[in-house]
C-alpha cells in the first residue's frame, strides 16, 4: 500500500498540474470507486462539474482537492489505487475508474487538453465529496477525516502530545506507530525502516519509552521519510507511480524492511522476519533485541 511520502509525491504533482483548473463531465467507470460517497455516483459528477480546485492538501495517507464550493474531492488510494494527468485522447489504462476531464486554466499556455485519471486495479481505493469542516486548528479538512492525526511531517505536528499520547497507549510500539488516530501516514514499511534506525523493537511496550527515545524515534521517521520524498517514494511494483507515471527507487535503500537472513547495514547480523498483525516486521536481532515484556 502506498505510504505517506508516495502519497506526497503525488500530491505535489496533482498540485502542479491541477490547481487552478477546472472539472468538466466527470464520468465515474466503475461504482465500486464511489463507493463512500453516500449519495451515490450522480451525485458525485454533479457535485464536480464545472468546479475549479483552489489547492491539493494531504494529511497522512489522505489526499484531497479543495474545491470552490467549500467540497473537497478526497482520495485514498488504498492498495493499488493511482491519479493520473493524462492528454486527453491518451488510450484508456485496463483499470480506469473514473475519469476527470480538466479544463485548462486562463492563460496557463496548455495546448493538450488533460484529464485526471482515477487507475484501480484492485478497487480498494476511493473517492468522495465531503464538506470542509474546521479541524479545531483552524485548518479545513473533509469531515469524514476529522478523526485523522497529523503526520511526522507536518508543521504543526505537537512532539510532546505525540509522546505523551504514546506512553498512555500502553501498547506494542509498531502497532502505535500504525494507529492513524495517533500519528498519520506511517505504515509497514517506514515503522520497520525508523525503528531500525532508531534501534528500537517493534514489540517494545510503549509505556516504557523514555522520551529521548521517542525524540530519537521521531527523528528517524522524519528522516527516512524525507529520503524516500526525495527518490519518489517506494516502489515494488508497477503499482506505486506519481501522477506522470514514474515509479520511485528509495526500496533501494531500505535497511529492515524485505531483507530476510541480509545482513544487517550496522553490524551484519542476519535480519529477522517475525508474523506481525498477518504481516511481517523486519528487524535486526543485536541492534534491536527484543524486550521480555514484548507486547504485539
Amino acid at each position: 500500500m502506498p505510504e505517506l511520502p508516495e502519497v506526497e509525491v503525488v500530491r505535489r504533482g496533482l498540485e502542479k498540474w491541477v490547481a487552478g483548473t477546472s472539472f468538466g463531465e466527470v464520468a465515474v467507470l466503475h461504482p465500486r470507486s464511489v463507493r463512500r460517497h453516500a449519495p451515490g455516483a450522480a451525485d458525485f459528477t454533479a457535485r464536480l462539474a464545472g468546479r475549479t480546485v483552489a489547492e491539493v492538501r494531504r494529511r497522512g495517507k489522505y489526499l484531497w482537492l479543495t474545491l470552490d464550493s467549500g467540497d473537497a474531492l478526497l482520495a485514498h488510494l488504498g492498495m493499488s489505487g493511482q491519479l493520473l494527468v493524462q492528454p486527453r485522447g491518451a488510450a484508456d489504462e485496463r483499470h480506469l475508474r473514473v475519469r476527470l476531464p480538466l479544463v485548462a486554466r486562463s492563460g496557463d499556455g496548455v495546448d493538450e487538453p488533460r484529464e485526471l485519471r482515477f487507475v484501480d486495479q484492485r478497487t480498494f481505493g476511493h473517492l468522495l465529496v465531503d464538506r470542509l469542516v474546521d479541524d479545531g486548528a483552524g485548518e479545513g479538512v473533509p469531515s469524514v477525516i476529522t478523526h485523522i492525526a497529523r503526520d511526522p511531517l507536518d508543521p504543526a505536528f505537537d512532539d510532546d502530545a505525540f509522546a505523551a499520547a504514546l506512553r498512555r497507549r500502553r501498547t506494542g510500539l509498531k502497532r502505535a506507530l500504525l494507529d492513524q488516530s495517533l500519528v498519520s501516514g506511517i505504515g509497514n514499511i517506514y515503522a520497520d525502516e525508523a525503528l531500525w534506525m532508531s534501534r528500537l523493537h517493534w514489540a517494545r511496550p510503549t509505556e516504557t519509552l523514555r522520551r529521548p527515545q521517542v525524540d530519537a524515534l521521531l527523528a528517524a521517521v522524519r528522516e527516512v521519510m524525507v529520503a524516500a520524498l526525495a527518490q519518489g517514494g517506494t516502489s515494488f511494483d508497477s503499482l506505486y507511480v506519481n501522477v506522470n507515471g514514474e515509479s520511485g527507487y528509495f526500496e533501494r535503500s531500505l535497511n529492515a524492511y524485505g531483507r530476510r537472513d541480509r545482513p544487517c547495514a550496522r553490524c551484519g547480523t542476519p535480519i529477522r522476519r517475525e508474523t506481525f498483525m498477518n504481516r511481517s516486521s523486519y528487524s535486526c536481532p543485536r541492534c534491536q533485541p527484543k524486550p521480555r515484556d514484548a507486547r504485539v
